[in-house]
């Protein structure tokens, strides 16, 4: 197994070697976990990956009693990382899926900085992180993992935002980069056409992100992403058209 310098994980055997290998990003809280969660219970092998090492060993030792996983923390911005992440999931028997979900809303605004920065103000490196993680890391990722999603004939799935396609006072870096990687990800499907590359809105979420989004706010009546996961998952069940779709309209099929 590649390995980055800090410990991977390994473990779990419920599921033989020939299962199915998803690669989830930003895969220790939120939606990734929901979805990783909802993978292994569907009989996928999983490679996750997330900046925190300490929740992703968490999660890793849950996902263990379920399937065959493999955690390597660190950012999905490292060269080195990245390619150990896809030279993981090839030891597993090579990627059918690849999550990218791991984001930020705004880089690295610093000690006091507004969640949501104004464009005017959006200090210019934590603009460019932003675009950094949630646009140019997903497609180095894709580019690696390309070879093994063409010799299963899978699958990209890009975590989306309505701040995608909505113009939201204070969402402009965080939704242009959304906005960016979607179109890149209408082109690889357009280039690749024997896979699926999908976008998904996934909505609002009782996540940690939104309450950073919105200080002070209530978000617990918004639904968590244990109740959004598996409704993207039905994405791969059905294989659906490559394209744009949101969370909200697949659950109401």
């Amino acid at each position: 197994m590649n390995a980055d310098n800090n410990a991977g994980v390994c473990a779990g055997t419920a599921v033989p070697r020939t299962a199915p290998v998803a690669l989830v990003t930003g895969a220790s809280r939120g939606l990734g976990l929901a979805l990783a969660h909802a993978l292994a219970a569907d009989g996928w092998q999983l490679v996750i990956t997330a900046r925190g090492a300490a929740e992703l060993a968490a999660a890793a030792a849950d996902l263990a009693a379920v399937t065959r996983v493999v955690a390597l923390p660190g950012s999905v911005v490292d060269d080195d990382h990245r390619a150990h992440l896809a030279g993981a999931a090839e030891d597993l028997g090579g990627a059918s899926l690849l999550v990218n979900n791991a984001g930020t809303l705004n880089g690295a605004p610093g000690p006091g900085g507004e969640p949501l920065p104004r464009l005017a103000d959006f200090p210019l490196p934590g603009l460019l992180e932003t675009f950094e993680v949630n646009t140019l890391a997903p497609i180095a990722l894709t580019q690696l993992v390309l070879p093994q999603l063409r010799a299963h004939a899978g699958a990209v799935l890009n975590i989306s935002s309505e701040a995608a396609v909505v113009p939201y006072r204070g969402w402009g870096g965080y939704g242009a980069s959304k906005a960016a990687l979607d179109l890149a990800g209408d082109v690889l499907a357009r280039e690749e056409p024997e896979l699926r590359v999908w976008a998904v809105d996934p909505g609002s979420m009782h996540t940690r992100m939104l309450q950073e989004a919105g200080r002070g706010e209530d978000v617990s009546g918004a639904p968590l992403p244990e109740q959004v996961a598996p409704v993207l998952l039905d994405l791969l069940r059905e294989r659906r058209p490559s394209g744009r779709y949101r969370a909200e309209d697949l659950a109401a099929r």
